[in-house]
């Protein structure tokens, strides 16, 4: 309890953006954010009022961090799922819990939990030689995906493999570096939803409008909120059953369930137990934010309104450019505030290299394709310093 406030401290496991935006969330809700970051040049060490320096692999520095909090959350998941049963057995409070957590932390674990709950989802497999990607393909056919169990993120960790030789070369390579694997069917899917949720530990959920995310590279760029073209009825399919799975895994705080959007219906790709990229856009589009909404779930307040504010939102990641930006990023948010006035900035204080999230920016209004293409002139410009060819900037709505 902060001695100053009177109110709980939350304590976040991991410095990066996600823990930056989470600080931002908590300065109006009076709330005291600790950080357990590598260092205070992390994108969350840069703001945040107290900034305990530490590795998240290790037991003492998360037990340590633990003992000053009232309650222990992460901003990614790769904390070992050994540490937080410890941290439950010493008496700390965990949310979401490791239960929970493993899910998001395997995929392997994620699937088979999946495959009892009976939600859509891919045909899968377990790898321990190349000859299990094989078998699989002759029985879904080919190509099938390769996926790490652990680790991955931003399209990384996964492989498309179209014939046999491939998955032999994979798997000498994976299995020279001990990776535990995965196979699964390639979803024929239209595009990528993804259905945001939170859940607080007394049980009550909330859900936001269902998106569209886009991916280039593996890499989420663009999300569209809500989800164009998405019916009534399969939005709520979709915000139903990620509800279910938040109570059936027992999750605590916010979960967003990566689907695909196939002929028959959604699909469940990845699990994540934290705040998230395609949950940007509600800093600016939702009555409640994803970063506020998960300090109250995770300290069991009463979850706020989900409602959109606006009858649509596009967010645009900004991602590091290839060539050094002949200007500073200083200059270059003066000149895009000038051309976009109405863009909504978030910038993560990050050193720039090239792909590098740096930040995003959210546009709001009703026509959907404009805002796109405003949303994604910004995030260009503010990453290049220089405007795409052939693209014309429209006007403000």
């Amino acid at each position: 309890m902060d001695r100053y406030t009177g109110l709980p401290v939350v304590g976040m496991v991991g410095g990066g953006q996600l823990a930056r935006m989470t600080h931002q969330a908590s300065i109006a809700l009076g709330q005291s954010l600790h950080v357990l970051a590598k260092g205070e040049s992390d994108s969350a060490g840069l703001v945040a009022g107290t900034v305990v320096t530490g590795s998240h692999t290790d037991l003492e520095a998360l037990r340590s961090f633990a003992a000053e909090v009232d309650v222990v959350t992460f901003d990614h998941e790769h904390v070992p799922n050994e540490h937080l049963q410890q941290l439950v057995e010493d008496g700390y409070t965990v949310r979401p819990g490791p239960y929970a957590l493993l899910h998001a932390q395997d995929k392997l674990a994620m699937r088979r939990k999946l495959a009892t709950l009976d939600c859509p989802a891919p045909s899968f497999a377990a790898v321990t030689e190349a000859g299990d990607v094989t078998a699989f393909a002759r029985e879904h056919g080919w190509p099938v995906v390769l996926k790490a169990a652990r680790g991955g993120y931003d399209g990384k960790g996964v492989w498309v493999v179209e014939n046999a030789e491939r998955a032999e070369e994979l798997f000498a390579e994976l299995a020279d570096a001990k990776v535990a694997l995965l196979v699964e069917e390639k979803v024929p899917m239209r595009r990528e939803l993804s259905a945001l949720v939170a859940r607080s530990p007394f049980g009550q959920g909330a859900a936001w409008p269902v998106v569209e995310t886009v991916q280039r590279g593996g890499i989420n760029t663009e999300v569209l909120a809500p989800a164009p073209g998405l019916t009534e009825a399969a939005a709520h399919e979709a915000k139903s059953l990620a509800l279910r799975i938040a109570a059936e895994l027992d999750v605590v705080g916010v979960l967003a369930v990566e689907l695909f959007d196939t002929d028959d219906g959604v699909v469940v790709n990845e699990l994540a137990m934290r705040p998230h990229n395609s949950g940007h856009w509600t800093m600016n589009g939702s009555v409640t934010s994803q970063f506020e909404q998960h300090l109250r779930a995770v300290l069991d307040y009463p979850l706020g309104v989900t409602d959109a504010v606006a009858p649509a939102c596009v967010m645009a990641n900004v991602l590091g450019a290839t060539e050094s930006p002949r200007m500073g990023i200083d200059e270059r948010v003066h000149h895009l505030f000038a051309r976009f006035p109405d863009a909504r900035v978030h910038l993560y204080g990050k050193e720039e290299r090239p792909g590098r999230k740096l930040g995003h920016v959210n546009v709001l209004g009703s026509d959907m394709a404009g805002l796109a293409e405003r949303a994604r002139l910004a995030a260009h410009w503010l990453a290049h310093a220089e405007w795409p060819d052939g693209y014309r900037v429209h006007e403000r709505e």
